[in-house]
């Protein structure tokens, strides 16, 4: 006769194995809202510190709860065993925008993902939805459910980024790999900084360079003021050098954030054109601007009289109207373009300066949304 025990132990051991699992899933993604509370340590006596010690002291404490970890999950399919499993493709660091449970973080940290995690503050991870992402200011806004909070999210301390002068000081916070948070201080080296965008062929304009060390990891936590305010999302170190980062600037970060927000991806302004990207083909002509390769049908652009590529009845290329200039400003790249397009907004006029068949033409047209 068999024992019982054989029976009834391995189903006690497959029963606990099973409540562990299940107790540990709901620890990592907590399907319901968050509730986030943190107890504020208190800041040492003045006698203690030096007043620039306890200047940073209380801009960590103050802002490093809005700081969180964000973590990439992908799919990846076993073609040994023809079964697909979830892998970290990538992390960095987040923060907190307003108490509806939105943050900011950067577009190269979750791009691609399946699933994105975030853990905060107090230790526990939730899942997030991605709501809108900019790739060309390597920026990305998410939502958590989270119900209520005492601490103060950094979209209530935006500062004006175009105030920031180069030689103050400048705080960068970052949450990387989930470990804790770290703190680099530094100064403002330079502003108005241009570097290459993860997207082909996009430059990030005026960015703002710190030597405030952004570590590995610390990708999409914020750069503060000596006020704790915000001035900048760090992004990226410049390779091969010491004490060169580069940040987002807040006022863009703010204008962005609130578009995706309100209408989950960016209020782009522009007239209805395609244009072409390869800048090789415009100089190989021996000619500087941007080339239009098509306009869309009842744009702005094609009311004012502008022309894309066409073939000619012999089946030859005819070169598309050529921008040289808006309101005055010179248009070489398309990365000039898109960048005065950024600076404009819906309902205003510009004066583009084109170049057709040799001749050179002024036009007034007015933005719409695209």
């Amino acid at each position: 006769m068999r024992s019982p025990y054989r029976i009834v132990l391995p189903l006690l051991v497959f029963a606990a194995t099973v409540f562990l699992i299940t107790l540990v899933a709901r620890q990592i993604f907590e399907k319901r809202g968050a509730t986030l509370n943190v107890d504020m340590p208190a800041i040492p006596e003045a006698g203690e510190l030096l007043p620039d010690e306890r200047n940073t002291i209380a801009i960590f404490q103050k802002a490093s709860p809005s700081v969180v970890f964000v973590y990439n999950l992908q799919n990846q399919f076993d073609r040994r065993t023809w079964t697909v499993s979830e892998v970290p493709q990538g992390s960095g660091s987040g923060f907190l925008w307003d108490k509806s449970g939105h943050i900011v973080t950067n577009y190269h940290v979750v791009a691609g993902a399946n699933r994105i995690a975030v853990t905060l503050i107090d230790g526990k991870t939730y899942e997030a939805v991605k709501i809108g992402e900019e790739p060309k200011k390597d920026l990305a806004v998410l939502k958590i459910d989270l119900l209520g909070t005492n601490i103060t999210p950094l979209g209530e301390t935006v500062a004006d980024s175009s105030k920031v002068i180069v030689g103050q000081k400048s705080v960068a916070i970052g949450n990387p790999f989930g470990l804790d948070h770290t703190l680099t201080v530094g100064t403002i080296s330079a502003l108005g900084r241009s570097m290459a965008s993860i997207v082909q062929n996009v430059t990030i304009r005026d960015m703002i360079q710190t030597d405030a060390a952004i570590n590995p990891g610390n990708s999409g936590g914020p750069l503060l003021d000596s006020h704790g305010r915000l001035i900048g999302m760090n992004t990226l170190i410049l390779r091969n050098s010491t004490g060169i980062g580069f940040a987002v600037p807040s006022n863009t970060i703010s204008r962005i954030v609130q578009q995706i927000i309100n209408f989950g991806e960016p209020v782009r302004s522009g007239i209805g054109i395609t244009v072409v990207s390869d800048g090789s083909f415009v100089q190989r002509l021996g000619l500087k601007g941007v080339m239009l390769q098509s306009v869309q049908e009842g744009s702005p652009a094609e009311a004012a009289g502008l022309k894309g590529l066409e073939l000619n009845r012999n089946g030859r290329i005819v070169l598309g109207d050529l921008i040289q200039s808006i309101d005055g400003q010179s248009i070489e790249t398309v990365d000039d373009l898109y960048h005065l397009f950024d600076q404009k907004r819906e309902g205003e006029t510009v004066t583009i300066v084109f170049l057709r068949e040799g001749q050179q033409f002024t036009v007034d047209i007015t933005l719409v949304r695209i």
